[in-house]
């Protein structure tokens, strides 16, 4: 497992911005590296028993540290900044929340930021020199980020889109 750890790239710095996407990244990350777990569940280690086993042992020793090495994998995912907020933190579960109140924002401007990207969606015209394939693109990122917001926005409003705006070229 620990040789899983290595082979996976780091994932992106997070500086604070755009945390919707980074927290995907870093939420796979954990999954792909089997430490999600860790950072979901926040619960104490088990104490050895007065003669444990090996099996215990080693499971004893594999869990606390799996535990670390989630800790020490949302230390390597974020900037200096937010390292400094988090460092006191006990806990991966710990960290984890911290970075979700801090960043994740509040209903009221998450309503906003979604009304903002449906606004951007619907200004969106394609230009005379762009490809279907390139504003296809662009409209698939605002939809995207629309998406990791809770909100969503049909396939089939993108299609329309898509095909009203195309310019006469096309027709």
């Amino acid at each position: 497992m620990a040789s899983n750890m290595y082979s996976l790239a780091s994932p992106p710095e997070f500086t604070g911005g755009n945390y919707q996407m980074q927290v995907v990244r870093m939420k796979t990350y954990l999954q792909a590296c089997d430490f999600w777990d860790a950072v979901e569940q926040e619960h104490e280690t088990q104490p050895l028993p007065a003669d444990p086993t090996l099996a215990q042992i080693r499971n004893h020793r594999e869990e606390r540290a799996r535990k670390f090495k989630a800790k020490t994998c949302l230390y390597s995912a974020v900037s200096e900044a937010i390292f400094s907020r988090i460092i006191a933190l006990d806990t991966a579960k710990q960290i984890w929340n911290y970075l979700q109140e801090e960043f994740h924002g509040n209903e009221r401007i998450i309503q906003m930021q979604v009304l903002n990207l449906r606004r951007e969606f619907e200004m969106q015209k394609m230009k005379e020199t762009e490809t279907i394939r390139d504003f296809s693109d662009k409209l698939l990122s605002i939809v995207n980020k629309v998406r990791l917001l809770g909100e969503d926005l049909l396939d089939k409003r993108v299609v329309e889109k898509i095909l009203v705006t195309l310019p006469k070229r096309f027709e």
